[in-house]
């Protein structure tokens, strides 16, 4: 377990504790934490807890992490709070900071905070939300299709974003059927073989053991011939088109937030909010393999990557 990162300012400045559900060098956690850190520099000292519920998957290592953070706040006793994602979320704040003292901005969860009976009154935050229907009416238009496959890690995170798009694809007449993947070998022959199915939907991997981003690209190269669309910016070596989410939206949205607190304003008269931006990115190297084309608006508008073969491990 990493310790609690080291104080980034000193003097007379509040105290903002950051607590991340994951890890640094993890693409999602790093964006949240660039957003969260740029917002509050100068206006607090900043303390980082990372969970690394991505490494250490087992509810007891959850547990043991979250009674670390809750020594850390009973001790250093920050002004604000900051939490990211369900992990944090599920078992630190919502067993141990129901309408305490302690402000808590939370961010990054996926889709709905009703399971955790938030918001406390002393709490505000923003909803992780991603433009599913888009990615889902592009894919059908290019494909014609209404049948596709979700490929996820067998995650928190990952089940409940299998269940939001499978609801959302509901209202647009597409099925989606999912698989919960605990290995990189399980992953490739589920991507490569795929069935009858018209186009794949990629959740994250973090979560799948021996992951090999190079022997994906690789094998993807040789042998694609079916559309993959994903909402995670680091599946994008091995996705064909991405509508992706924009993590530091949820750490400079949680930077404002707690700056507002800082300056006297209560956390529930800040309205709760849910994410609004995101980034198209079409693969090319993938596209061309697939040899399916996509209509000229798309293409103008879409930020394109031709990714190397190179390891780039928890990408």
């Amino acid at each position: 377990m990493t310790p609690a990162s080291p104080v980034s300012a000193a003097g007379n400045l509040p105290k903002c504790l950051y607590i991340s559900s994951y890890h640094q060098g993890y693409s999602w956690s790093d964006g949240v934490e660039a957003g969260l850190r740029k917002g509050l520099r100068d206006h607090c000292a900043i303390r980082q807890f990372n969970m690394h519920s991505k490494h250490n998957n087992a509810i007891d290592k959850k547990v043991q992490a979250a009674t670390r953070v809750v020594e850390l706040i009973d001790q250093w006793k920050p002004d604000v709070v900051i939490a990211s994602d369900d992990i944090a979320a599920r078992y630190v704040i919502a067993p141990h900071f129901r309408d305490k003292d302690v402000p808590i901005v939370f961010c990054g969860i996926n889709w709905t905070v009703d399971e955790y009976g938030f918001p406390y009154k002393n709490m505000t935050g923003i909803v992780e939300v991603a433009p599913v229907k888009p990615m889902l009416l592009q894919a059908q238009s290019i494909t014609r299709g209404r049948k596709a496959l979700y490929l996820g890690a067998d995650t928190l995170s990952e089940k409940k974003n299998y269940q939001r798009i499978a609801e959302e694809a509901g209202t647009i007449n597409i099925e989606v059927d999912h698989l919960a993947i605990t290995t990189f070998d399980d992953w490739l022959q589920s991507y490569l073989a795929p069935g009858d199915y018209h186009f794949i939907i990629l959740g994250s991997n973090f979560g799948i053991d021996n992951w090999d981003t190079t022997a994906a690209q690789t094998r993807i190269q040789q042998n694609d011939n079916l559309l993959s669309v994903t909402n995670h910016d680091g599946m994008m070596p091995v996705s064909t088109l991405g509508y992706t989410k924009i993590p530091s939206e949820h750490g400079e949205w949680a930077a404002a937030a707690a700056i507002q607190i800082l300056n006297g304003i209560p956390p529930d008269e800040i309205p709760l909010a849910s994410s609004k931006q995101w980034d198209l990115w079409v693969n090319e190297q993938l596209l061309d393999t697939t040899g399916l084309t996509l209509s000229q608006s798309l293409l103008r508008k879409a930020k394109k990557t031709r990714p190397k073969y190179t390891h780039t491990g928890d990408n």
